[in-house]
């Protein structure tokens, strides 16, 4: 699994990478720091002091020496002076890129040392003279990016994980919910195994593992908020020995090993975070239900008009969850069908969701529909009310953006029960089993008359004689776990390491 070239889309890529927006409109500033530090580099070259440097230039040594140190900006007749007098273009003078290496170094210190959250630790500033040798510099410099990568996973507040979801859920909606080039790893990964059809087999995902070269090892001491700890050191798989898991034991260890064939590094941001996990879910996916079995079987259910999550499911011998998010990679891509998905607590509450086809979900200033309420007409909501529990349940909705046909089933988790559900337009529901149901509603959402209100005559009897106390869980006020891994207790992690690596 060997690193990338530059110019190939990147596995995690995708989600895991800020996008910055065209600037054309922007007057580009003078970077004075980068300026001055290379005024001084290609006079050090010429072998020149200040003093002879400003007198060949007719400047004071002290107005030079400002310029070096990015405290003032020349004006244009000093730039083309200066730039005459080293032998260079003003063009190359202007030049952003530092010269080498220890001058790259001086930069970024410069730069860190002047950032506003430096500034407010009232710490004094390390000036990186010739004197302060190469390896301080790169001490220094490493410390600051720890603490600004610190500070930004730290910054992760419920809103800044409400933002990168949204934009996380925008870069999946772009592409289809379809990934390319993670499809490809998981193909010539299944070539390895001799994978041929139907489930990838506990047998086959083993020698997966030892082909990766990783060992098993199975335990009862698992740290509590891990579902595998992976030793980088011995090339080692922790997993649970508890039968009691709601998680795919073959999920989990694919997921471990998703993110060393997608040569993950710890991440910088909660976003990365998030687009890390997306791109280990989905290669674990790709891996449990391979996109050309699934296609296959995709499209001969499509002609038979008989489309099922539930037969996805089955065929695989996976989740209904596993089966509903990886329908939503192939649908659009493969079979021209735009689709959503939801997963939605009891509450009404969404705790996942997708969609490319136009349905309008519930969102929040910042763009989020996580935590948002789903309209109670909506067949992810009205499924809680089927006494069938066995058997999907199947409606048409008409929406405020078009009338939408979606199957749901009810499923429980650690978080209590919940529906996971599938739609498609109206015009897509042909392809599909159940799509002649009669089950039918309206949803006016986001008309506060549709649900948000309770019905005139509740609320005349009711209304001011009532105080009840909410189900508030602390991660609504909280920030978001700390550490280089969210939610993970580093400390226990590693007694867990040091313990098992002497067995």
């Amino acid at each position: 699994m060997g690193k990338k070239d530059a110019t190939q889309p990147q596995p995690h890529a995708p989600w895991g990478a800020a996008e910055t927006p065209p600037a054309a409109e922007a007057e580009p500033s003078l970077d004075l720091i980068s300026l001055g530090k290379r005024i001084r580099h290609l006079r050090k070259q010429r072998g020149m002091t200040l003093d002879a440097f400003g007198e060949a230039i007719g400047t004071a040594p002290s107005q030079l020496s400002m310029i070096e140190n990015g405290k003032r900006e020349p004006k244009l007749s000093m730039l083309r002076a200066l730039a005459r007098e080293l032998g260079v273009s003003s063009d190359e003078l202007l030049r952003t890129e530092p010269p080498n290496r220890r001058v790259a170094l001086e930069i970024e210190l410069e730069r860190a040392q002047q950032s506003s959250g430096y500034q407010s630790l009232g710490l004094p500033s390390v000036r990186p003279s010739a004197r302060v040798p190469t390896e301080v510099l790169e001490a220094l410099v490493g410390l600051h990016r720890e603490v600004e990568r610190q500070v930004n996973l730290h910054a992760a507040t419920p809103e800044e994980a409400r933002r990168a979801n949204t934009e996380l859920r925008r870069r999946m909606r772009d592409r289809d919910n379809y990934f390319g080039d993670i499809e490809a790893q998981a193909r010539d990964l299944l070539k390895h195994v001799d994978y041929s059809s139907g489930p990838l087999s506990q047998y086959a995902i083993s020698d997966l593992a030892s082909y990766l070269g990783f060992t098993l090892h199975h335990v009862d001491d698992l740290p509590h908020s891990t579902r595998s700890v992976t030793d980088l050191r011995n090339r080692r798989i922790y997993l649970t020995q508890n039968k009691s898991s709601f998680h795919d034991p073959r999920t989990v260890l694919l997921q471990a090993l998703a993110s060393q064939v997608l040569e993950h590094d710890v991440p910088p941001t909660y976003a990365d975070f998030l687009g890390q996990r997306v791109a280990t879910n989905y290669l674990a996916a790709a891996l449990l239900i391979p996109e050309v079995s699934a296609v296959k079987f995709l499209r001969q259910a499509m002609a038979a008009k008989e489309i099922a999550v539930e037969d996805l499911r089955d065929n695989f011998a996976v989740s209904y969850e596993t089966a509903a998010h990886r329908f939503t990679n192939l649908a659009t891509h493969h079979l021209g069908i735009r689709t959503h998905f939801q997963k939605v607590h009891k509450s009404g509450t969404i705790f996942k969701a997708y969609e490319n086809d136009g349905v309008a979900f519930p969102r929040d200033p910042t763009g989020a529909i996580e935590g948002q309420q789903i309209c109670r007409f909506w067949t992810s909501r009205q499924v809680f009310e089927v006494p069938d529990k066995f058997s999907p349940f199947n409606q048409y909705t008409d929406t405020s953006t078009g009338s939408y046909w979606c199957t749901a089933r009810t499923e429980r988790g650690p978080d209590g029960e919940f529906s996971l559900s599938v739609g498609v337009p109206y015009e897509a529901s042909k392809w599909f089993r159940g799509k002649e149901t009669t089950a039918r509603s309206v949803s006016r959402c986001p008309d506060p008359e549709c649900c948000r209100r309770p019905p005139r005559e509740l609320a005349e009897a009711w209304a001011g004689q009532v105080w009840p106390a909410g189900r508030a869980t602390s991660s609504q006020l909280a920030a978001m776990p700390r550490g280089s891994f969210p939610g993970v207790d580093e400390t226990e992690v590693y007694r867990f390491l040091e313990k098992h690596s002497r067995q």
